[in-house]
């Protein structure tokens, strides 16, 4: 059973930083898998942040948090991170990851199969 949990959200100052980390377990050891992180502002829809195939390494970002976040995966912890750095207040959300099972990255949440249950990032003046 695949199951995925996301850490390491919580309150911060804009200029802050801000570290989640997203958890896999339950893949079968010849699946690849893309991990990507979406986030979710109340009255808004979820919006595709950043992804990392393992297959590749190849890596996206959405254009307002580049230079800003980092995507990273460490494969014996079936870990992947997600640093950020530079907060604005427009990056409060929950911040959700989700695994597409033999895909590369993409940025919509329909091609995603797996999802975690989401982490709270808010960032306040």
């Amino acid at each position: 059973q695949v199951q995925l949990v996301e850490s390491g959200g919580g309150l911060v100052q804009p200029g802050g930083s801000l570290r989640l980390s997203c958890a896999a377990s339950g893949f079968a050891p010849d699946h690849y898998y893309t991990i990507g992180w979406f986030r979710q502002a109340p009255g808004k829809e979820r919006e595709g942040v950043s992804c990392i195939s393992s297959s590749d390494g190849s890596t996206f970002y959405e254009d307002s948090v580049k230079g800003r976040f980092t995507i990273s995966r460490d494969n014996a912890k079936n870990t992947v991170y997600l640093q950020m750095n530079s907060l604005k207040s427009e990056d409060t959300a929950v911040y959700y990851c989700a695994a597409a099972v033999f895909r590369l990255c993409g940025q919509m949440p329909y091609e995603y199969d797996y999802w975690g249950q989401g982490t709270q990032v808010t960032v306040y003046s």
